[in-house]
């Protein structure tokens, strides 16, 4: 099969497994909350996100008269191509291409959506989507030197610098090794995907929605779909450092990592469903004060043992 082929069936994967995890969000949610999800919509409400799309995409398009017209309309979009490239390096049998460095390629990737949420909220022209793109650089880039430390600290226990190695030759689970560090990065991924209950780049009693207040139809439910792709693929690569099935064959272990991914997602919706919203200056002292120095320590402490192996 080509590469380019590879690719396109990866990326059509990807939106449709992210279509269905905002069922099984709105579904989750709606239990928690002691009522029903969506069930009109098809068989036991299957076809919701289908219809969720077609009616985004066909709505009327409003833009601000004073926006900056090419950055409003390639923020989005360019959003969605980032989250999309990044499933092409989750381990697979017939992936398009095997990076020897996808790791430091996927930290590379995740630091590109500072620019498309800033563009966004910057061309909105409008002062709450400002403020809600300033929140988000902010956090992301703040959680970003945590994410890489403890990336960094994992990597020290599994000898590898691509996701397909780190599953083709089995290396031991971290998370049982050094379970403080998939708790440090987990609640990392959280804060990094603009989530609850660090989701204040979309604070609706104080900015509105956020940096995406002046988005509407197509342009919104592209900012949607890319917040979601992030979620699943940082599930896969999560499962994938730090819970790789490592004792059996390669092909058996692919069910189990979707298996465990898809938990990690149900994770992301149970925090949602029972934590408040923080406050914005402790979420920042919590990364600076807390998980960076952890990081630190742990990658200290770690260098021994590597060396010792």
């Amino acid at each position: 099969m080509s590469p380019l082929l590879t690719t396109l069936i990866t990326m059509v994967v990807g939106l449709v497994a992210m279509a269905f995890y905002t069922l099984l969000e709105r579904k989750i949610l709606g239990y928690v909350q002691l009522r029903k999800g969506p069930n009109k919509v098809g068989v036991m409400g299957l076809a919701q996100p289908f219809a969720d799309a077609l009616k985004l995409f066909a709505k009327e398009h409003n833009r601000p008269k004073l926006m900056n017209f090419s950055a409003f309309i390639v923020s989005p979009l360019l959003g969605l191509t980032i989250a999309l490239v990044t499933w092409t390096i989750y381990p697979n049998l017939a992936a398009a291409y095997f990076m020897p460095l996808s790791i430091l390629y996927f930290l590379a990737l995740s630091s590109f959506n500072v620019y498309t949420t800033l563009a966004a909220g910057w061309a909105s022209n409008s002062k709450y989507a400002l403020l809600g793109a300033l929140r988000a650089v902010a956090q992301t880039i703040s959680y970003e030197v945590s994410m890489a430390l403890i990336l960094i600290a994992a990597l020290l226990l599994t000898p590898a610098f691509n996701f397909f190695d780190i599953m083709k030759f089995h290396f031991s689970p971290t998370a049982f090794i050094a379970p403080h560090l998939f708790i440090l990065w987990y609640i990392t991924t959280i804060a990094e995907t603009n989530r609850a209950p660090f989701d204040f780049a979309e604070g609706e009693s104080e900015l509105v929605s956020g940096f995406n207040t002046e988005f509407s139809a197509g342009s919104f439910a592209l900012i949607f779909m890319a917040e979601y792709a992030n979620i699943l693929i940082m599930c896969i690569l999560s499962a994938t450092i730090f819970f790789a099935p490592f004792f059996i064959s390669f092909t058996f272990a692919l069910p189990i990592l979707t298996l465990e991914a898809w938990i990690l997602a149900f994770g992301f919706i149970w925090v949602r469903g029972s934590y408040p919203r923080m406050r914005y200056d402790r979420l920042m002292s919590l990364t600076w004060k807390t998980f960076l120095p952890w990081s630190l320590a742990a990658i200290l402490l770690l260098s021994p043992l590597t060396a010792a192996l």
